[in-house]
């Protein structure tokens, strides 16, 4: 890449490729844009993405380009598939993966576009959502060469308020992983201290306020709480793309022999609720298993 701003390619327009690429257009940054619905595309285009029509058009015509679908086999899709990254790849350009992609992929897709091309690999898995995309306050880890990582880390400093090079290539995934334990089963922790506190009759909406600095307190305390207590499910991610992520783990955690009993309970309760119908629905949604006024 030249010492000028790199220009940025976006593959997968959804929920976060929206709050991405709006963000990187703000910042100046020329965005191209392609997703397999052609809607996406349009919406981006709206905000400035300069449309194409598949993700090696997007490579050709970027210096850094990054991914953000909902699967490890989309992964593979955009980087293997037909018209994908690799058609398009030079060893001057970099990938970077937001997507939550299976570790060992992670690592066997960079080691073929490193082969193929010379083309270096970031997977960047993110937390925070797209409102975070949106401001820029993401957390993202990342795992990469440091040569790659210093490349990609002026873009990253414009979506993230903390990026942190975890290691290697799948260093970034496997702190994905972890973050998931921790915020995924925190879901079904607030769904079930909700219940408890409307059954027992007490001003549910002061919870947050009341426990906000002892150890209860916490940023998903904060954020989530008021949204299930309005029960507003409006998905700014979705309950399969949760239960997913549980399952990942779950491989992740049997493949190391780590017990993650917990992270289990959770997937159960996640299968469940898929199974009624609500995969469309915010991974908060999983109140509806506890709530006795909703038919679920």
């Amino acid at each position: 890449m030249s010492d000028a701003r790199p220009r940025i390619g976006f593959i997968g327009l959804g929920l976060m490729g929206q709050a991405f690429t709006r963000r990187l257009v703000e910042r100046g940054y020329q965005v191209t844009g392609f997703d397999i619905v052609p809607e996406k595309v349009a919406r981006a285009a709206e905000h400035g993405v300069v449309p194409a029509g598949s993700a090696a058009d997007v490579t050709a015509a970027s210096d850094v380009v990054q991914i953000c679908v909902v699967s490890t086999e989309a992964v593979h899709d955009v980087v293997t598939g037909t018209r994908g990254v690799l058609e398009a790849a030079t060893a001057d350009k970099v990938l970077v993966d937001h997507s939550t992609t299976v570790v060992a992929d992670t690592r066997a897709l960079a080691s073929r576009l490193a082969d193929a091309r010379g083309m270096g690999w970031v997977d960047a898995p993110v937390s925070g959502g797209p409102p975070a995309a949106a401001s820029g306050s993401l957390a993202i880890m990342a795992g990469g060469a440091p040569r790659d990582i210093a490349r990609v880390e002026p873009v990253m400093a414009d979506l993230a308020s903390v990026f942190t090079h975890m290691g290697p290539v799948g260093a970034g995934q496997v702190t994905k992983m972890v973050n998931q334990v921790l915020v995924l089963n925190n879901y079904c922790i607030l769904a079930e201290a909700l219940a408890l506190a409307e059954a027992g009759g007490i001003e549910a909406d002061k919870i947050p306020r009341a426990l906000a600095t002892g150890h209860a307190g916490s940023n998903l305390l904060q954020a989530m709480f008021p949204r299930m207590i309005a029960r507003d499910y409006a998905p700014s991610g979705y309950a399969r793309q949760v239960l997913k992520d549980l399952d990942m783990v779950h491989d992740l955690a049997k493949g190391l022999k780590v017990p993650t009993p917990m992270s289990s309970q959770a997937a159960s309760l996640y299968r469940i609720l898929v199974s009624k119908g609500h995969s469309e629905l915010d991974g908060t949604a999983v109140l509806k298993l506890f709530d006795g006024a909703d038919s679920v």
